[in-house]
């Protein structure tokens, strides 16, 4: 553990008995984020420099991007290059969107600024099945989901199956049977890789065995995931990535996107979603401020609470146990005494909101080659190691 960040929480800490300071007005990024320095935002400067120079250094792997905002205002912000055509040389030859070593597609689309999101996409897809609740497009949290869908072949009888309801497919406690975390997602063995692999994304999911009663236990799933893009489109009578535009991204002033499609045409909500870092940092901040933008209310009340509570222990019996609300992870602090909350993705795509200390931060980058990921309670460690007040 690091003593500055033991240093820093009890600075924060301590300074809870000081008198507030003033009221600032919120400042909303719409148009662009607002710029400003660590010091004025309650911010040391010293240990973003510091993970800066690990970051450019190499040191951390493939990290492509760190960006930190307090109050509604960037306060550091960096660019990491790699030669990622390098990289891919002696790789899977096979070009394509699901190639992940291809540097056609990653990290950046076709070698643009956009930057795949990988699993971040799941939190946004998150929103968007809540902005549909609100608008009853979609049914409530408690409904049984295998009646919508109807329209596909229906696999074996099984009571488990049947008894699946939609907060089940966002807490990913289906019951289905999924390995997408013992192997590799470049292992042939992955169920996820199976399932890009497959003619019809939902059939392929909806045709697996169930293991576990629906609500029994966590077992990540980006198949369920890819079932909300399919109810999406029936709900809403669009996909995923034309509803977002319209409802989600136009609002937050996210103009420039790519999310890619499954064989039938549907939206990749597991991981297919790219951004640039600025606008996945509006979705933090979007979630900060409870999902109310410029004083109109785009997520129903309640669900950025429902999203980020921590509804499902995902290592139980691991100290710092990853909880899981409706698509988003929460971390535990060191201390305990704050709540943070992040959006995660294959390759070292994080987004962490702390709303407590009004902070959202993004590291991208692209770790599937010789260097593990950076771990997000690294990330989020390092990160309060900077709070001062």
């Amino acid at each position: 553990m690091h003593k500055g960040l033991l240093v820093a929480m009890s600075l924060w800490i301590a300074g809870c008995g000081t008198a507030p300071p003033a009221a600032r007005a919120v400042v909303w990024p719409t148009k662009d984020w607002a710029v400003s320095t660590p010091e004025a935002e309650g911010l040391d400067a010293a240990p973003l420099a510091t993970l800066d120079r690990e970051f450019a250094s190499g040191a951390h792997g493939q990290v492509t991007g760190l960006l930190v905002t307090r109050r509604g205002r960037v306060v550091f912000e960096r660019q990491y290059t790699h030669d990622f055509d390098r990289l891919f040389e002696g790789r899977d030859p096979v070009r394509g969107a699901y190639n992940y070593y291809d540097p056609d597609w990653h990290p950046y689309y076709q070698h643009g600024r956009l930057h795949t999101m990988q699993s971040v996409s799941k939190s946004v897809t998150s929103a968007l099945v809540g902005i549909a609740i609100g608008r009853g497009e979609l049914p409530p949290v408690s409904t049984k989901v295998m009646p919508l869908f109807s329209t596909f072949r229906q696999p074996p009888p099984d009571a488990r199956r049947d008894g699946m309801t939609l907060e089940h497919v966002l807490t990913m406690t289906t019951g289905i049977q999924w390995d997408e975390s013992t192997v590799a997602y470049t292992d042939p063995a992955n169920s996820c890789a199976n399932m890009e692999k497959s003619p019809d994304w939902i059939q392929f999911v909806l045709d697996q065995p169930m293991a576990d009663a629906p609500g029994t236990r966590f077992v990540y799933n980006s198949g369920a995931t890819e079932l909300l893009s399919q109810l999406l489109k029936q709900g809403t009578g669009k996909h995923a990535h034309e509803y977002a535009a319209e409802h989600l991204f136009a609002p937050l002033g996210i103009t420039d996107t790519y999310w890619k499609t499954t064989p039938t045409g549907l939206a990749d909500t597991e991981g297919g979603l790219y951004l640039t870092a600025r606008d996945l940092a509006k979705i933090g901040y979007l979630y900060l401020n409870d999902g109310v933008w410029e004083g109109t209310r785009l997520l129903p009340e309640g669900w950025v609470a429902k999203s980020t509570t921590p509804l499902v222990d995902t290592r139980p019996g691991q100290a710092r146990s990853r909880k899981y609300g409706y698509q988003w992870w929460v971390l535990p602090t060191v201390t305990g005494t704050t709540t943070a909350y992040a959006a995660l993705g294959y390759g070292g795509q994080r987004l962490i909101v702390v709303p407590e200390l009004e902070l959202v931060a993004v590291v991208t980058g692209w770790n599937i080659y010789d260097h593990p990921e950076v771990a997000p309670y690294t990330a989020l460690d390092r990160l309060l190691e900077a709070v001062r007040r």
